[in-house]
Protein backbone atom coordinates (compact mmCIF):
# COMPACT_ATOMS: atom_id res chain seq x y z
CA UNK A 1 0.00 0.00 0.00
CA UNK A 2 1.67 3.56 -1.43
CA UNK A 3 2.17 6.02 1.47
CA UNK A 4 -0.61 8.78 1.45
CA UNK A 5 0.96 12.06 0.40
CA UNK A 6 -0.02 15.07 3.26
CA UNK A 7 -2.67 17.36 1.91
CA UNK A 8 -0.86 20.69 0.20
CA UNK A 9 -1.59 23.58 2.26
CA UNK A 10 -3.92 26.03 0.41
CA UNK A 11 -4.28 28.95 3.76
CA UNK A 12 -3.41 32.42 1.62
CA UNK A 13 -0.97 33.92 2.58
CA UNK A 14 -3.04 37.22 3.10
CA UNK A 15 -6.55 37.62 3.52
CA UNK A 16 -9.25 34.67 4.24
CA UNK A 17 -9.62 32.15 1.34
CA UNK A 18 -12.33 32.82 -1.26
CA UNK A 19 -12.18 36.38 -0.20
CA UNK A 20 -11.79 38.97 -3.17
CA UNK A 21 -8.44 39.77 -3.89
CA UNK A 22 -7.72 43.39 -2.69
CA UNK A 23 -6.72 46.17 -5.69
CA UNK A 24 -4.54 47.80 -4.03
CA UNK A 25 -1.08 47.35 -5.43
CA UNK A 26 1.66 45.49 -3.34
CA UNK A 27 3.99 48.39 -3.98
CA UNK A 28 2.41 52.05 -4.11
CA UNK A 29 3.56 53.47 -7.33
CA UNK A 30 4.64 50.24 -8.76
CA UNK A 31 4.57 49.23 -12.46
CA UNK A 32 3.05 46.48 -13.87
CA UNK A 33 5.89 44.69 -15.96
CA UNK A 34 5.41 45.36 -19.67
CA UNK A 35 2.10 47.35 -19.16
CA UNK A 36 1.58 50.45 -20.81
CA UNK A 37 -0.29 53.18 -18.96
CA UNK A 38 -3.32 54.93 -21.28
CA UNK A 39 -4.88 51.32 -22.21
CA UNK A 40 -1.63 51.15 -24.39
CA UNK A 41 -1.95 47.55 -23.99
CA UNK A 42 -3.97 47.15 -26.87
CA UNK A 43 -0.99 47.67 -29.04
CA UNK A 44 1.21 45.46 -27.14
CA UNK A 45 0.57 42.35 -29.06
CA UNK A 46 1.81 39.81 -32.50
CA UNK A 47 -1.06 41.85 -34.27
CA UNK A 48 0.70 44.90 -34.12
CA UNK A 49 4.43 44.32 -33.23
CA UNK A 50 8.06 42.48 -33.27
CA UNK A 51 8.18 42.95 -29.55
CA UNK A 52 6.47 39.90 -28.15
CA UNK A 53 7.10 35.96 -28.11
CA UNK A 54 3.35 35.38 -28.92
CA UNK A 55 4.39 34.66 -32.53
CA UNK A 56 7.64 33.60 -34.15
CA UNK A 57 9.38 36.29 -36.83
CA UNK A 58 7.00 36.20 -40.30
CA UNK A 59 7.10 33.36 -42.46
CA UNK A 60 8.35 34.14 -46.45
CA UNK A 61 5.43 35.56 -47.44
CA UNK A 62 6.38 34.01 -50.77
CA UNK A 63 6.00 30.76 -49.27
CA UNK A 64 2.52 31.81 -47.59
CA UNK A 65 1.40 32.46 -51.16
CA UNK A 66 2.85 29.38 -52.66
CA UNK A 67 1.22 26.99 -49.75
CA UNK A 68 -2.26 28.96 -50.24
CA UNK A 69 -1.89 28.41 -53.93
CA UNK A 70 -1.56 24.56 -53.52
CA UNK A 71 -3.76 24.08 -51.39
CA UNK A 72 -7.06 25.27 -53.18
CA UNK A 73 -8.66 22.68 -54.66
CA UNK A 74 -9.20 23.44 -58.70
CA UNK A 75 -12.51 22.65 -58.62
CA UNK A 76 -15.80 24.19 -56.93
CA UNK A 77 -16.08 24.02 -53.29
CA UNK A 78 -18.34 21.29 -52.05
CA UNK A 79 -22.62 22.48 -51.44
CA UNK A 80 -22.49 25.35 -49.10
CA UNK A 81 -24.40 24.94 -45.65
CA UNK A 82 -25.29 28.61 -44.97
CA UNK A 83 -25.86 31.40 -44.22
CA UNK A 84 -21.86 32.31 -44.01
CA UNK A 85 -22.32 35.77 -43.24
CA UNK A 86 -25.04 38.45 -41.72
CA UNK A 87 -26.65 40.12 -44.94
CA UNK A 88 -27.00 43.95 -44.43
CA UNK A 89 -30.18 44.77 -42.56
CA UNK A 90 -30.04 48.34 -43.64
CA UNK A 91 -33.72 50.00 -44.07
CA UNK A 92 -34.60 52.66 -46.48
CA UNK A 93 -33.06 55.33 -44.31
CA UNK A 94 -29.59 54.11 -45.20
CA UNK A 95 -29.51 54.73 -49.24
CA UNK A 96 -31.72 58.30 -48.42
CA UNK A 97 -28.49 59.22 -46.06
CA UNK A 98 -26.22 58.01 -48.71
CA UNK A 99 -28.44 60.22 -51.39
CA UNK A 100 -28.69 63.17 -49.02
CA UNK A 101 -25.29 63.48 -48.21
CA UNK A 102 -24.23 62.83 -52.17
CA UNK A 103 -25.87 65.76 -52.61
CA UNK A 104 -24.70 67.99 -50.26
CA UNK A 105 -21.22 67.36 -51.13
CA UNK A 106 -21.88 67.53 -54.92
CA UNK A 107 -23.37 71.48 -53.80
CA UNK A 108 -20.43 72.30 -51.52
CA UNK A 109 -18.30 70.97 -54.99
CA UNK A 110 -20.43 73.46 -56.70
CA UNK A 111 -20.40 76.52 -54.42
CA UNK A 112 -16.52 76.04 -54.17
CA UNK A 113 -16.52 76.24 -58.17
CA UNK A 114 -18.36 79.56 -58.11
CA UNK A 115 -16.69 81.29 -56.01
CA UNK A 116 -13.44 80.40 -58.19
CA UNK A 117 -15.86 81.78 -60.65
CA UNK A 118 -16.37 84.74 -59.51
CA UNK A 119 -19.46 84.20 -58.72
CA UNK A 120 -20.64 85.33 -55.44
CA UNK A 121 -24.62 84.95 -55.69
CA UNK A 122 -24.49 81.30 -57.15
CA UNK A 123 -21.65 79.80 -54.63
CA UNK A 124 -24.33 81.98 -51.75
CA UNK A 125 -27.22 79.88 -53.21
CA UNK A 126 -24.94 76.78 -53.43
CA UNK A 127 -23.68 76.85 -50.13
CA UNK A 128 -27.82 76.69 -48.55
CA UNK A 129 -28.27 74.05 -51.15
CA UNK A 130 -25.44 71.86 -49.44
CA UNK A 131 -26.84 72.78 -46.02
CA UNK A 132 -30.36 71.83 -46.53
CA UNK A 133 -29.19 68.51 -48.33
CA UNK A 134 -27.19 67.70 -45.38
CA UNK A 135 -29.91 68.67 -42.49
CA UNK A 136 -32.02 65.23 -42.89
CA UNK A 137 -28.42 62.74 -42.74
CA UNK A 138 -27.87 62.71 -38.76
CA UNK A 139 -31.73 62.52 -38.45
CA UNK A 140 -31.71 59.55 -40.97
CA UNK A 141 -28.45 57.84 -39.25
CA UNK A 142 -30.21 57.90 -35.82
CA UNK A 143 -33.75 56.58 -37.00
CA UNK A 144 -31.01 53.53 -38.72
CA UNK A 145 -29.39 52.75 -35.52
CA UNK A 146 -32.72 53.27 -33.33
CA UNK A 147 -31.41 55.67 -30.64
CA UNK A 148 -29.55 59.34 -30.43
CA UNK A 149 -26.99 57.34 -27.79
CA UNK A 150 -25.84 55.20 -30.81
CA UNK A 151 -24.68 58.33 -33.02
CA UNK A 152 -23.00 60.06 -30.05
CA UNK A 153 -21.41 57.05 -29.17
CA UNK A 154 -19.42 56.89 -32.54
CA UNK A 155 -18.11 60.15 -31.39
CA UNK A 156 -16.35 59.47 -28.10
CA UNK A 157 -13.36 58.56 -30.10
CA UNK A 158 -11.59 58.91 -33.31
CA UNK A 159 -10.41 55.84 -35.46
CA UNK A 160 -8.84 56.23 -38.64
CA UNK A 161 -9.39 52.91 -39.40
CA UNK A 162 -13.00 52.74 -39.22
CA UNK A 163 -14.88 54.77 -42.54
CA UNK A 164 -17.67 54.47 -40.01
CA UNK A 165 -16.10 56.15 -37.47
CA UNK A 166 -14.40 59.08 -39.88
CA UNK A 167 -17.93 59.42 -41.75
CA UNK A 168 -19.72 60.27 -38.35
CA UNK A 169 -17.43 63.07 -37.34
CA UNK A 170 -17.12 64.33 -41.30
CA UNK A 171 -20.46 64.20 -41.04
CA UNK A 172 -20.50 66.68 -38.30
CA UNK A 173 -17.30 68.48 -39.57
CA UNK A 174 -19.61 69.27 -43.06
CA UNK A 175 -22.45 70.35 -41.10
CA UNK A 176 -20.75 72.40 -38.92
CA UNK A 177 -18.88 74.27 -41.27
CA UNK A 178 -21.88 74.32 -43.73
CA UNK A 179 -23.72 76.40 -41.18
CA UNK A 180 -20.60 78.50 -40.67
CA UNK A 181 -20.60 79.53 -44.34
CA UNK A 182 -24.29 80.04 -44.80
CA UNK A 183 -24.41 82.24 -41.46
CA UNK A 184 -21.27 84.48 -43.07
CA UNK A 185 -23.03 84.77 -46.16
CA UNK A 186 -26.14 85.87 -44.07
CA UNK A 187 -24.19 88.72 -41.96
CA UNK A 188 -21.91 89.61 -44.74
CA UNK A 189 -19.05 88.17 -44.17
CA UNK A 190 -17.76 87.51 -47.31
CA UNK A 191 -14.00 86.39 -46.74
CA UNK A 192 -15.41 84.19 -43.82
CA UNK A 193 -18.30 82.52 -45.87
CA UNK A 194 -15.75 81.75 -48.53
CA UNK A 195 -13.34 80.43 -46.42
CA UNK A 196 -15.77 77.96 -44.33
CA UNK A 197 -17.04 77.14 -48.12
CA UNK A 198 -13.92 75.74 -48.99
CA UNK A 199 -13.05 73.77 -45.99
CA UNK A 200 -16.88 72.45 -46.39
CA UNK A 201 -15.83 71.17 -49.80
CA UNK A 202 -12.49 69.48 -48.91
CA UNK A 203 -15.17 67.73 -46.15
CA UNK A 204 -17.70 66.83 -49.07
CA UNK A 205 -14.91 64.74 -50.88
CA UNK A 206 -14.60 62.58 -48.33
CA UNK A 207 -18.55 62.47 -47.16
CA UNK A 208 -19.61 61.56 -50.94
CA UNK A 209 -17.06 59.03 -50.96
CA UNK A 210 -16.78 57.16 -47.93
CA UNK A 211 -20.09 55.52 -47.77
CA UNK A 212 -18.98 53.57 -51.43
CA UNK A 213 -15.59 52.73 -49.41
CA UNK A 214 -17.78 51.64 -46.65
CA UNK A 215 -19.86 49.47 -48.43
CA UNK A 216 -16.31 47.80 -50.37
CA UNK A 217 -15.21 46.85 -46.85
CA UNK A 218 -17.40 44.72 -45.92
CA UNK A 219 -17.65 40.38 -47.24
CA UNK A 220 -20.86 41.18 -49.12
CA UNK A 221 -19.49 39.92 -52.50
CA UNK A 222 -20.93 42.58 -54.93
CA UNK A 223 -19.55 45.19 -52.67
CA UNK A 224 -16.23 44.00 -52.24
CA UNK A 225 -15.35 42.98 -56.05
CA UNK A 226 -16.37 46.27 -56.44
CA UNK A 227 -14.37 47.92 -54.33
CA UNK A 228 -12.24 49.64 -56.99
CA UNK A 229 -15.32 51.38 -58.66
CA UNK A 230 -17.72 51.89 -56.02
CA UNK A 231 -15.98 54.72 -54.23
CA UNK A 232 -15.66 57.00 -57.55
CA UNK A 233 -19.68 56.01 -58.91
CA UNK A 234 -20.36 57.17 -55.65
CA UNK A 235 -18.43 60.46 -56.23
CA UNK A 236 -20.09 60.77 -59.62
CA UNK A 237 -23.23 60.13 -58.46
CA UNK A 238 -23.01 62.79 -55.39
CA UNK A 239 -21.41 65.50 -58.33
CA UNK A 240 -24.32 64.91 -60.43
CA UNK A 241 -27.12 64.97 -58.23
CA UNK A 242 -25.33 67.88 -56.12
CA UNK A 243 -24.81 70.22 -59.73
CA UNK A 244 -28.82 69.43 -60.60
CA UNK A 245 -30.20 70.97 -57.00
CA UNK A 246 -27.83 74.02 -57.86
CA UNK A 247 -29.10 74.36 -60.75
CA UNK A 248 -32.28 73.59 -60.49
CA UNK A 249 -32.32 76.08 -57.07
CA UNK A 250 -30.79 79.04 -59.37
CA UNK A 251 -33.20 78.74 -62.20
CA UNK A 252 -35.98 79.06 -59.63
CA UNK A 253 -34.67 82.09 -58.18
CA UNK A 254 -34.85 83.59 -61.60
CA UNK A 255 -31.23 82.99 -62.91
CA UNK A 256 -30.97 83.65 -66.98
CA UNK A 257 -30.79 80.37 -69.20
CA UNK A 258 -27.73 81.71 -70.66
CA UNK A 259 -25.85 82.68 -67.38
CA UNK A 260 -22.32 81.15 -67.17
CA UNK A 261 -22.86 79.25 -63.87
CA UNK A 262 -26.40 77.62 -65.63
CA UNK A 263 -24.48 76.37 -68.46
CA UNK A 264 -21.66 75.00 -66.38
CA UNK A 265 -23.66 73.29 -63.60
CA UNK A 266 -25.24 71.58 -66.52
CA UNK A 267 -22.59 70.44 -68.45
CA UNK A 268 -20.94 68.69 -64.91
CA UNK A 269 -24.05 67.18 -64.03
CA UNK A 270 -24.47 65.80 -67.38
CA UNK A 271 -20.32 64.93 -67.72
CA UNK A 272 -20.76 63.21 -64.30
CA UNK A 273 -23.93 61.30 -64.89
CA UNK A 274 -22.18 59.42 -67.79
CA UNK A 275 -19.61 58.94 -65.92
CA UNK A 276 -21.49 57.08 -63.38
CA UNK A 277 -23.05 55.13 -66.47
CA UNK A 278 -19.67 54.00 -67.52
CA UNK A 279 -18.55 53.12 -64.37
CA UNK A 280 -21.04 51.40 -63.35
CA UNK A 281 -20.96 49.48 -66.97
CA UNK A 282 -17.37 49.03 -66.99
CA UNK A 283 -17.45 47.25 -63.05
CA UNK A 284 -21.01 45.16 -64.07
CA UNK A 285 -18.81 43.13 -66.82
CA UNK A 286 -16.21 42.39 -64.52
CA UNK A 287 -18.31 41.34 -61.28
CA UNK A 288 -18.61 37.62 -62.65
CA UNK A 289 -20.48 35.23 -59.99
CA UNK A 290 -20.73 38.52 -57.78
CA UNK A 291 -22.89 40.32 -60.69
CA UNK A 292 -25.72 37.59 -60.31
CA UNK A 293 -26.97 39.73 -57.07
CA UNK A 294 -27.66 42.80 -60.08
CA UNK A 295 -29.53 40.69 -62.24
CA UNK A 296 -32.81 39.23 -60.46
CA UNK A 297 -35.51 40.78 -58.16
CA UNK A 298 -35.79 44.36 -56.79
CA UNK A 299 -31.93 45.15 -57.35
CA UNK A 300 -32.25 44.54 -61.39
CA UNK A 301 -35.70 46.83 -61.35
CA UNK A 302 -33.91 49.24 -59.60
CA UNK A 303 -30.81 49.35 -61.62
CA UNK A 304 -32.59 49.31 -64.68
CA UNK A 305 -34.54 52.34 -63.23
CA UNK A 306 -31.90 54.19 -62.43
CA UNK A 307 -29.64 53.87 -66.54
CA UNK A 308 -33.43 54.75 -67.77
CA UNK A 309 -33.67 57.93 -65.90
CA UNK A 310 -30.47 59.33 -66.22
CA UNK A 311 -30.00 57.92 -69.75
CA UNK A 312 -33.43 60.18 -70.65
CA UNK A 313 -32.10 63.08 -69.02
CA UNK A 314 -28.73 62.64 -71.14
CA UNK A 315 -30.74 62.46 -73.92
CA UNK A 316 -33.75 65.42 -73.44
CA UNK A 317 -31.39 68.49 -73.69
CA UNK A 318 -29.65 67.27 -77.11
CA UNK A 319 -33.43 66.54 -78.47
CA UNK A 320 -34.96 69.73 -77.35
CA UNK A 321 -35.70 72.46 -79.24
CA UNK A 322 -34.38 75.98 -78.46
CA UNK A 323 -37.44 77.17 -77.24
CA UNK A 324 -38.06 73.90 -74.99
CA UNK A 325 -34.46 74.02 -73.64
CA UNK A 326 -34.91 75.38 -70.54
CA UNK A 327 -37.83 72.98 -69.46
CA UNK A 328 -35.96 70.06 -71.14
CA UNK A 329 -32.61 70.83 -68.73
CA UNK A 330 -34.78 71.66 -65.90
CA UNK A 331 -36.27 67.84 -66.19
CA UNK A 332 -32.99 66.05 -66.94
CA UNK A 333 -32.12 67.98 -63.57
CA UNK A 334 -34.40 65.84 -61.95
CA UNK A 335 -34.45 62.72 -63.56
CA UNK A 336 -30.73 62.46 -62.50
CA UNK A 337 -31.89 63.26 -58.68
CA UNK A 338 -34.29 60.77 -59.31
CA UNK A 339 -31.98 58.58 -61.13
CA UNK A 340 -29.18 58.66 -58.27
CA UNK A 341 -31.47 58.13 -55.49
CA UNK A 342 -32.82 54.65 -57.50
CA UNK A 343 -28.92 53.98 -57.80
CA UNK A 344 -28.45 54.16 -54.30
CA UNK A 345 -31.42 51.76 -53.56
CA UNK A 346 -30.11 49.62 -56.30
CA UNK A 347 -26.94 49.49 -54.11
CA UNK A 348 -28.32 48.55 -51.01
CA UNK A 349 -30.59 45.83 -52.40
CA UNK A 350 -27.94 44.38 -54.24
CA UNK A 351 -26.10 43.71 -51.02
CA UNK A 352 -28.86 42.38 -49.23
CA UNK A 353 -28.99 39.55 -51.99
CA UNK A 354 -25.37 39.17 -52.21
CA UNK A 355 -25.10 38.65 -48.50
CA UNK A 356 -27.68 36.22 -48.48
CA UNK A 357 -26.05 34.07 -51.78
CA UNK A 358 -24.23 31.66 -49.87
CA UNK A 359 -22.12 29.94 -52.76
CA UNK A 360 -21.04 33.49 -53.72
CA UNK A 361 -19.77 34.43 -50.45
CA UNK A 362 -17.94 31.04 -50.23
CA UNK A 363 -16.52 31.69 -54.11
CA UNK A 364 -15.34 35.34 -52.95
CA UNK A 365 -13.35 33.75 -50.00
CA UNK A 366 -11.53 31.45 -52.46
CA UNK A 367 -10.94 34.06 -54.81
CA UNK A 368 -13.17 32.65 -57.42
CA UNK A 369 -15.95 34.92 -57.64
CA UNK A 370 -15.40 36.43 -60.95
CA UNK A 371 -15.65 32.96 -63.34
CA UNK A 372 -18.03 32.22 -66.07
CA UNK A 373 -17.27 28.60 -66.60
CA UNK A 374 -19.68 25.50 -66.17
CA UNK A 375 -17.31 22.51 -64.66
CA UNK A 376 -19.20 21.68 -62.08
CA UNK A 377 -20.44 17.21 -61.72
CA UNK A 378 -20.79 17.36 -65.67
CA UNK A 379 -23.62 19.92 -65.00
CA UNK A 380 -24.11 23.65 -66.69
CA UNK A 381 -23.70 25.20 -63.26
CA UNK A 382 -21.23 28.56 -62.50
CA UNK A 383 -17.72 26.85 -61.27
CA UNK A 384 -14.03 28.39 -61.36
CA UNK A 385 -11.13 28.95 -62.88
CA UNK A 386 -7.82 27.69 -62.10
CA UNK A 387 -5.97 29.50 -59.12
CA UNK A 388 -3.63 32.01 -60.38
CA UNK A 389 -0.26 31.69 -59.16
CA UNK A 390 1.08 34.08 -56.67
CA UNK A 391 2.72 36.89 -58.00
CA UNK A 392 6.70 37.11 -57.92
CA UNK A 393 7.86 40.13 -54.83
CA UNK A 394 7.98 43.41 -56.51
CA UNK A 395 4.23 42.69 -58.59
CA UNK A 396 1.48 44.78 -58.40
CA UNK A 397 -0.05 42.81 -55.73
CA UNK A 398 3.16 42.86 -53.41
CA UNK A 399 3.39 47.27 -53.74
CA UNK A 400 -0.22 46.96 -53.16
CA UNK A 401 0.44 45.05 -50.05
CA UNK A 402 2.91 47.29 -48.74
CA UNK A 403 0.65 50.08 -49.56
CA UNK A 404 -1.93 48.50 -47.14
CA UNK A 405 0.55 48.01 -44.31
CA UNK A 406 1.87 51.55 -44.61
CA UNK A 407 -1.75 52.97 -44.62
CA UNK A 408 -2.59 50.26 -41.76
CA UNK A 409 0.77 51.70 -39.11
CA UNK A 410 0.02 55.20 -40.34
CA UNK A 411 -3.70 54.91 -39.22
CA UNK A 412 -2.39 53.35 -35.92
CA UNK A 413 -0.09 55.47 -35.38
CA UNK A 414 -2.88 58.51 -35.59
CA UNK A 415 -5.38 56.59 -33.29
CA UNK A 416 -3.03 56.30 -30.96
CA UNK A 417 -1.84 59.68 -30.97
CA UNK A 418 -5.50 60.93 -30.84
CA UNK A 419 -6.23 58.57 -27.78
CA UNK A 420 -3.13 59.18 -25.98
CA UNK A 421 -4.24 63.25 -25.91
CA UNK A 422 -7.59 62.82 -25.21
CA UNK A 423 -6.47 59.88 -21.99
CA UNK A 424 -4.03 63.05 -21.41
CA UNK A 425 -6.38 65.72 -20.75
CA UNK A 426 -9.23 64.19 -18.66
Amino acid sequence: MSEQRPARDMTPALGTRGEPGSWRRAVEGGRVALARPGWGDAAWSYLFGSDTRYAEPAPDSERVAAVNWRMRSQTSPGPVLGPVIHAPVWTWEVPLYFWFGGMASGAAFAALGADIAGDEVSARVARKVALAAVLPAPALLIADLGRPGRFLNMLRIFKPRSPMNVGAWCLVAFSTAGAGAVAADLLGARRAGRGLGAAQALLGSYLGSYTGVLLATTAVPVWARSRAFLGPMFVATATATGAAATRLTLAAAGQAEGHPTQVALARLESGAILAELTLSTVNERRLGRAGEALSHGVPQRLFRSAKGLVGAGLVLPVIARRRARRPAQNLSSLLYLAGGLAFRFAWVQAGKASGRDDEAVALMARGRVTTDEHLRAGTQQRAVSEDRPPLAEGGPRSALRRWSEVVGRTSLLVERLTNRVVMSSR
